[in-house]
């Protein structure tokens, strides 16, 4: 199997480890296998891929979309360096607003499955650094939700004290007041 997987603290959140073929040429990974994902435990189905860039520093989050359109997400770290943080937020759960952090980059070449039910975010720790997403559901505005990146009751340890935020990021509501609808 050309993937390790491991479960995280959280349920169902799963750091993925590609084997890593290289050379002085380069390198070859394979970053997706539906059926290597399915024999883990990840079968989801992928319909919509994002990309973006962001400078160093830049918090993006913590974002997730409700049901019926809620997402599960496949992230990597293509180019630079960033701290990839899910949070849980199914009402009920024994880890309910609970968060795991993982550095994701272009030399560890891993990548992290969040799952439905999960709120995302990040924070780049190089210059500058791409992200790249796989989503099980296409992005729908009117079921777009988020969580305050600073909330108290969760306190990520994030790396930076005054990350940069979009005017957007900074007026999501804490998760006592957040839209959600996971059970």
């Amino acid at each position: 199997m050309p993937f390790s997987f491991k479960k995280l603290e959280l349920q169902d959140v799963i750091l993925i480890e590609p084997k890593v073929i290289g050379d002085d040429r380069g390198f070859f990974i394979e970053t997706y296998k539906q059926t290597d994902f399915a024999a883990a435990g990840i079968e989801e189905c992928f319909v919509q891929d994002n990309l973006s860039r962001s400078a160093k520093g830049v918090l993006r989050g913590l974002h997730y979309q409700k049901n019926p359109k809620s997402q599960g997400k496949l992230i990597r770290c293509p180019k630079g360096s960033i701290f990839d943080v899910a949070v849980d937020i199914r009402k009920g759960s024994p880890t309910y607003a609970k968060w795991v952090g993982v550095e994701l980059s272009e030399e560890n070449k891993r990548m992290l499955y969040v799952p439905k039910g999960f709120a995302h975010g990040f924070i780049v720790l190089s210059d500058y650094a791409d992200l790249f997403y796989k989503c099980t559901d296409e992005y729908s505005p009117e079921h777009d939700a988020g969580i305050i990146w600073s909330d108290p009751t969760i306190n990520i340890s994030w790396p930076f004290e005054a990350p940069l935020l979009s005017p957007k990021d900074t007026r999501l509501p804490l998760l006592v007041d957040a839209d959600n609808n996971f059970e």
